[in-house]
């Protein structure tokens, strides 16, 4: 049985540099699987708390909420109170799969906007990440966030066939 083409494998994008592109595929790849993964799965299910595992909810909206304060620095800024206060109700349960897939989404085409705008001659300039500014480069971000973001989702997936189990 033949498989799909991963996004990574679906040929090059139009208008963006081939060291941003990895990027975007990485907002796709955790499109697909997370859709895939958490389809039929009820809210109880989603917000379920497996040992030191957490819920799927929780991962799926920190995806989301970390894609959107890495893109912040990225930018050159620091975080705003807005951000600050989110990452405090990242554990919060209450909203259903459709909606934290959609707000995951809305912070992959945020982002996505941002990378596209990226002069890929200034991949190399310094940024500062949190409240001890810690330096890294602009690539050094654009890496760090498809591997955090892939992270996330495998946490995510692992969560979901744990509920799944628990559910049989």
């Amino acid at each position: 049985m033949m498989s799909k083409t991963e996004p990574w494998l679906s040929g090059s994008r139009t208008g963006i540099s081939p060291f941003l592109a990895p990027l975007l595929y990485s907002f796709d790849q955790a499109r697909e699987d997370l859709e895939r993964f958490t389809e039929g799965l009820t809210s109880e299910q989603i917000w379920a708390q497996h040992g030191s595992v957490n819920p799927v909810g929780r991962e799926v909206r920190h995806i989301g909420g970390a894609v959107d304060r890495l893109m912040t620095y990225l930018q050159g800024r620091q975080l705003d109170e807005r951000q600050l206060g989110e990452l405090q109700t990242e554990f919060e349960a209450g909203a259903s799969r459709k909606e934290l897939l959609a707000g995951m989404d809305a912070a992959f085409r945020r982002a996505e906007a941002v990378v596209r705008s990226l002069d890929p001659t200034r991949l190399t300039e310094l940024r500062e990440v949190g409240r001890k500014r810690l330096p890294t480069t602009v690539i050094g971000l654009v890496v760090h966030i498809a591997e955090h973001t892939q992270r996330h989702v495998g946490q995510a997936i692992v969560a979901a066939k744990l509920a799944r189990m628990e559910k049989e």
